[in-house]
């Protein structure tokens, strides 16, 4: 399933979007994350998953777009520290 946490506003639209069917919950993603974003636990979307799986923290999803703010710089743009550390390369950002 791809799962997107955030919002869309008149400003533009803010997603981190996951593929819960490829990750694994290694947890990379939440070690590398600055801000601490990312959270590795029980799918809250499909609570009836085994396995671990990264998601979004709630109390982020709603300010996501100034939470990945000081990985996102104006010019010169490094890959993301999130999205660098997935091995799996399941998580992308839509700004």
């Amino acid at each position: 399933m791809i799962a997107n946490y955030g919002y869309k506003d008149g400003s533009g639209e803010f997603f981190i979007t996951i593929d819960t069917d490829q990750c694994d919950g290694c947890g990379a993603c939440a070690e590398a994350c600055p801000a601490d974003c990312f959270e590795v636990g029980e799918d809250p979307i499909d609570p009836l998953r085994d396995e671990p799986v990264a998601f979004v923290s709630e109390a982020v999803r709603k300010k996501i777009k100034y939470a990945c703010g000081a990985c996102k710089p104006v010019t010169d743009r490094p890959p993301l520290p999130c999205v660098q550390a997935c091995p799996r390369g399941v998580i992308s950002h839509s700004w």
